[in-house]
């Protein structure tokens, strides 16, 4: 009887702890591409989003409670990323993040905003996440397509106006509204002289970017748009250099990413031109102190330099943390009020969360690949950008008008849903 009464003191004592553990605690869900062509966007948000963490916790976390992350591998396939999103609000998790393909970000939503969860867009570049996918609960920190197009227009433009363009993209949500707004901006909507193909998504092979760039040369373009992304566009600028395409076509990727060059290579990545809301570069050139801050102690971690991914992980964290402890809770529709119109000047200059889309309206950088020998000069042989020139948010990003009209066509509401 004695070890009935000792047994069952023990269980209470345990249900006891494990309650006051578990309320102490504060799960955000990461649904990222641990594995597949994005993965090495994936690893940078997983690394980025731990070294979050861990500062946040050492302070106190937020509102006394210390965050735990869960996670699951989206592959960028977006019914996985459906199922990983139900689990992750299921295991407890008050706010999801993640991306690495537009269709894993949008599924990601609708989920969001049927569960009542705030979810962040880290890597997710089409222009619908935000437009006529958006929700009230889905909010993007990095730039979007449009953006990154309407930036790059002036240097087009410049250099490239009158030449003909040929277009190899990626079939789905990201590559479409790339292409569009690229088109748009260049003023080479004329599909008949600026000729293009897709190429697969997930899942395309050396066999579809052969025959693709095998049309590519055939067309002989002054100009080759790899709306590619990932492994995919390391794979196919390699393919098109060994094809001989670079030494007749300029070669630009409308959306760039470090860890895309890296697995490309400096030689093949000599003199690509593209875009990006971020890269290591940024804080040093412009002379934002928090975002050197950022760089230098990432690097100190993990012996590498942080790319775009894993530059708006980090930053989601913190707007988090900023948006729970101005709302005084973790309750839902609170974190959503309380984050409509903020701005915030973090690893960059300033940026807005708009209340109207939840577009976080920021500077937008147009980058040139350096040449090998520079890029090996750098102890993490990452040095790989120049940037070129730097287009304020209010110049680049979708108007409210605009939003409205993409939204009607789209047969969507004009204005977000009600908390």
């Amino acid at each position: 009887m004695r070890r009935v009464v000792i047994l069952t003191a023990l269980v209470f004592l345990l249900a006891t702890f494990t309650t006051a553990m578990a309320a102490d605690v504060v799960k955000v869900g990461l649904n990222y591409p641990k594995t597949g062509p994005y993965s090495a966007m994936g690893a940078d948000q997983y690394r980025a989003a731990q070294m979050a963490i861990e500062e946040i916790n050492a302070a106190g976390g937020v509102l006394g409670k210390q965050i735990e992350l869960i996670w699951r591998d989206s592959q960028s396939k977006a019914d996985v990323s459906t199922n990983n999103v139900n689990e992750l609000i299921d295991e407890g998790a008050q706010m999801i993040f993640g991306g690495s393909a537009s269709s894993v970000a949008v599924a990601a939503g609708h989920v969001c905003q049927q569960r009542g969860v705030p979810f962040f867009g880290t890597l997710t570049y089409s222009t619908a996440t935000t437009g006529k996918e958006g929700h009230r609960h889905t909010f993007r920190e990095c730039y979007d397509a449009w953006a990154g197009a309407k930036a790059m227009a002036q240097y087009m433009n410049k250099n490239h106006a009158g030449k003909k363009f040929f277009y190899v993209t990626a079939d789905y949500t990201w590559g479409w509204t790339t292409e569009d707004s690229f088109r748009k901006f260049t003023n080479t909507t004329d599909e008949k002289v600026h000729k293009g193909v897709r190429t697969p998504f997930p899942g395309a092979t050396e066999a579809d970017f052969k025959k693709a760039l095998g049309l590519a040369k055939m067309v002989n373009p002054e100009v080759l748009v790899l709306v590619l992304f990932g492994n995919d566009m390391a794979n196919g600028i390699r393919m098109a250099t060994a094809m001989g395409l670079k030494e007749s076509a300029e070669i630009v990727v409308p959306n760039l990413t470090l860890g895309m060059a890296e697995a490309a290579g400096p030689k093949v990545m000599e003199g690509v031109v593209g875009a990006l809301p971020w890269c290591w570069q940024v804080p040093y050139k412009y002379g934002f102190d928090r975002g050197r801050q950022f760089v230098e102690q990432y690097s100190a971690k993990y012996g590498r330099y942080p790319s775009t991914s894993g530059a708006s992980a980090y930053t989601i964290l913190y707007e988090f943390k900023t948006a729970a402890e101005t709302a005084g809770s973790f309750d839902a529709p609170a974190i959503v009020k309380a984050l409509e119109g903020r701005t915030y000047t973090f690893l960059k200059d300033s940026q807005q969360w708009r209340d109207w889309d939840h577009q976080s309206v920021q500077t937008v950088y147009v980058v040139k690949c350096k040449p090998e020998v520079e890029v090996l000069k750098d102890k993490f042989h990452l040095d790989y950008f120049d940037i070129l020139s730097s287009s304020p948010g209010s110049d680049v990003f979708i108007t409210h008008p605009e939003w409205k009209a993409a939204r009607q066509a789209a047969g969507k509401p004009t204005e977000l849903e009600s908390l």
